[in-house]
């Protein structure tokens, strides 16, 4: 059965990085309680087991949005497409396929981030400044007048419009790229057959998603309960744990015995001893 879980209100108001703090506050769901929340939704229609499928994955959405930052685009918009694409897979969700949900969602989730991506990179690409707005209509107009530019016609257009003529051949040809769709499918009118489009050759198939995040979410997690250990030493205690097993150069037990003044084997006493005295404090905090 599914334990009883706080439900927190997702922050509408104030900044972006108090979502995350907000989206990180859920707790991620067990692979049986996953299951149980999917075959209530998938069979009974249940929303709340809709809304805590959903929660609990936010996290998830945020993580991918962020390999999108470098199309300069707000990365709270990012993130927002991202958890639509999330409400479509949970929506869809098939609790007999025998996948987790976030291996199934992913798929969607870039779907909806890709689609946002190519309504709004190529105006973003094109202009991104002021003077490259200016530039922008400024060189649509004349286009419209004499087409594509030859040498002359750049250096004539560059005065007039006070920039460089590498300024007007590098604004020139952004404004002649064109995008490629992400649909699956294509067709090529003059050829037999079907294209192969970007979304099914940029999809990674063989990585698994889902235990990426819950192995940094683990790594993260037990380096906290590591450091808040490592407070209840002291100061040399601490200072030997590290030396010995989190420093890149580690030191033998011979090396702390010169530097404190004391036999290696007292060094091996304080050691073991501080090890228990942080697993000890790793259990505490655990509970």
């Amino acid at each position: 059965m599914i334990k009883n879980r706080q439900v927190l209100a997702v922050i509408t108001k104030g900044n972006l990085e108090d979502y995350v703090k907000a989206t990180n506050s859920y707790p991620l769901l067990t692979a049986e309680e996953e299951l149980e929340l999917a075959e209530k939704l998938y069979y009974q229609s249940d929303i709340a087991a809709a809304k805590l499928l959903i929660l609990s994955h936010l996290r998830f959405v945020v993580n991918i949005a962020r390999n999108y930052s470098g199309y300069g685009l707000p990365q709270a918009d990012l993130i927002q497409e991202g958890n639509i694409g999330l409400m479509k897979a949970v929506r869809r969700f098939n609790p007999k396929v025998g996948v987790r949900l976030v291996s199934f969602a992913v798929h969607w989730i870039k779907a909806e981030i890709h689609e946002y991506v190519l309504r709004n990179w190529r105006i973003v690409k094109v202009a991104t400044t002021k003077a490259q707005r200016r530039l922008f209509f400024n060189l649509r107009k004349i286009k419209q007048r004499l087409g594509w530019f030859n040498q002359d016609e750049v250096e004539m257009v560059a005065k007039e419009l006070g920039v460089t003529s590498k300024d007007v051949r590098e604004m020139e040809s952004r404004m002649a790229a064109q995008d490629i769709t992400f649909d699956p499918m294509l067709y090529d009118e003059g050829q037999d057959g079907l294209l192969m489009a970007p979304i099914l050759y940029i999809q990674d198939k063989f990585s698994n998603f889902a235990d990426s995040i819950e192995e940094k979410n683990w790594d993260d997690h037990a380096s906290d309960k590591l450091s808040i250990a490592l407070e209840t030493l002291d100061e040399r205690s601490k200072n030997i744990i590290r030396a010995r097993w989190l420093d890149n150069n580690k030191s033998t037990l011979q090396d702390l015995a010169n530097k404190y003044c004391v036999s290696a084997e007292r060094v091996r006493q304080l050691e073991k001893n501080a090890m228990k005295k942080i697993r000890i404090a790793i259990e505490s905090h655990s509970m």
